[in-house]
């Protein structure tokens, strides 16, 4: 697949995940002439968090839309870890279930550790079971995160040279930052984890081919952290006040983007970068995990 195409330096997220959304929508297609059924997504949303309503929302919006079968099992914020347990058990039985996910986060009284433990790494979307982890380390099987595998995509549709690259990751969650240096490793790049406490972060990142940051602060990375020429990847998503919207605030990344953009070859904007990814990769996700369950 080439790449978009792009008159500027800009990376569009957007861009790259209609394309695989495309694709996703023709492999469920072929799936469901071979198998006589759509995979299927089941998607657990605890309580009524208005972000992750939203999130679940369009979630089950787009895989509709692939042709995948979604069905959401919303939950009392009161219930109890127990009861979450036996859903789990019984969707991780039910063989019409091929991905299965919780929306995140979970009331303070659920353990969202025992929860992703719980979910059949087969069918484990999100790639956040301890077993779906370490599979990625070891460089196995494994379904894994959407927003790391987001962003291999886009590095790759966009033509960046990985292999014997030199990347600096900002940002050690085991959401974004650990996984993505596990997926950076397998394609053979040099790969650096830095972070909030990392002195001095700015030689640190001066030394990136490819920067990606996931520190969650907004605008922390700058034009003069950035080598010139490199790719530049901003997962960050952060609301800052801003008295001209109508909102009374805007959207920006933990790179700022201005500085960063007249330095770097390549850049994602926020938004429009890496976030429309996520989902798309999602759905992938659980097009593959159909796949692999009826091999």
């Amino acid at each position: 697949m080439t790449a978009p195409t792009t008159t500027s330096n800009i990376m569009d997220g957007k861009a790259v995940a209609a394309q695989i959304r495309q694709e996703v929508a023709e492999g469920v297609a072929q799936f469901q002439a071979e198998q006589g059924f759509a995979p299927g997504l089941a998607v657990l949303l605890v309580g009524e968090n208005p972000a992750s309503v939203t999130y679940v929302t369009n979630k089950a919006k787009s895989s509709e839309e692939v042709g995948i079968r979604s069905e959401v099992y919303r939950l009392p914020a009161d219930v109890s870890e127990a009861e979450v347990m036996t859903l789990i058990a019984r969707l991780n039985a039910d063989p019409m279930v091929h991905g299965l996910f919780c929306q995140l986060p979970v009331p303070e009284h659920l353990n969202p550790i025992r929860i992703q433990s719980a979910i059949d790494p087969a069918k484990d979307v999100d790639g956040l079971n301890p077993i779906s982890v370490g599979r990625l380390w070891m460089g196995e099987e494994a379904l894994n995160p959407a927003t790391p595998l987001g962003i291999i995509e886009i590095l790759k549709r966009y033509n960046v040279p990985l292999k014997g690259k030199r990347a600096v990751i900002v940002g050690r969650s085991t959401i974004v930052g650990k996984p993505v240096a596990a997926l950076l490793l397998q394609e053979h790049a040099t790969v650096t984890i830095a972070h909030s406490r990392t002195q001095p972060l700015a030689d640190v990142t001066r030394e990136a081919d490819i920067l990606v940051v996931a520190i969650g602060k907004a605008e922390m990375v700058t034009g003069d952290m950035v080598k010139p020429g490199a790719t530049v990847i901003d997962v960050g998503i952060n609301r800052v006040p801003d008295a001209s919207k109508k909102s009374g605030f805007r959207l920006v990344g933990d790179v700022h983007y201005a500085s960063a953009a007249a330095v770097a070859g390549l850049i994602t904007p926020v938004p429009g970068g890496v976030g429309p990814l996520t989902i798309a990769l999602l759905l992938s996700n659980t097009l593959t995990a159909a796949r692999r369950q009826t091999r």
